[in-house]
């Protein structure tokens, strides 16, 4: 990954749109966000989103911010508004088998990079949201707390939300037992005790040190309750 242009800073002040505006200055364009949605979840899919908003007013979303901070309405409004104003945009996504198969680094790296090939504008430029991710074909940026500070990641960050969203949504349809509509496969209080009791679904993720150990073959570690990735596979 490379750094802005010489020559190009962005101030503090410079708002959601200002990496894009400091590119642009250099006359690169488009520029493309990208972001995922469901990597510290243990249930459920990885999804990455990737966004390219077009310059000027056309590419301005009302109320766009990092969607973890947004609302769930919030969210749906700039997810509306993000599809209609994209020059283009993509969702990927990266199934819990998959996510074991890969481990969760890779696996998110991977949902990454396919969610920037699929777009059907081919960027000049990629911001990411904290860290590089190489094998992109373009010179790229990774800004740290890009969802809250870049407006294409954060756009990307509504697409793989509110994408990840629905699907939890649909697979507490199918395992009504884990509450998946509420927590969304993230590790709360009503899900692990739904893991003690039932065990893993089959769409848990089983690189999970908890959900190893609610399925009897990782041994339990008194006080320890976090959802980490185990080192297997």
């Amino acid at each position: 990954m490379s750094a802005l242009p010489r020559g190009s800073t962005v101030r503090r002040d410079a708002g959601l749109y200002g990496y894009e505006r400091a590119l642009r200055r250099h006359g690169i364009e488009p520029i493309a966000g990208v972001d995922e949605a469901g990597r510290g979840a243990c249930a459920g899919p990885l999804v990455a989103g990737a966004a390219i908003l077009p310059a000027g007013k056309a590419g301005i979303i009302p109320g766009l911010a990092d969607s973890k901070l947004l609302t769930e309405k919030a969210r749906e409004r700039c997810y509306q508004q993000v599809m209609k104003r994209a020059l283009s945009w993509s969702v990927v996504v990266i199934g819990p088998d998959e996510c074991d198969r890969l481990g969760m680094h890779v696996a998110n790296v991977e949902a990454l990079r396919r969610a920037v090939a699929l777009l059907d504008v081919a960027p000049q430029y990629v911001l990411t949201d904290g860290f590089p991710v190489d094998g992109l074909g373009v010179p790229g940026l990774a800004v740290w707390k890009g969802d809250r500070v870049v407006a294409c990641i954060a756009a990307a960050s509504v697409l793989a939300k509110v994408t990840r969203d629905r699907i939890m949504c649909e697979l507490d349809a199918d395992w009504p037992a884990y509450d998946f509509k509420t927590h969304k496969g993230y590790i709360t209080d009503v899900h692990a005790a739904a893991l003690s009791e039932h065990g893993p679904s089959p769409v848990h993720r089983m690189r999970f040190v908890n959900v190893r150990r609610a399925a009897g073959i990782e041994p339990a570690v008194p006080g320890v309750e976090v959802p980490e990735e185990s080192p297997v596979g």
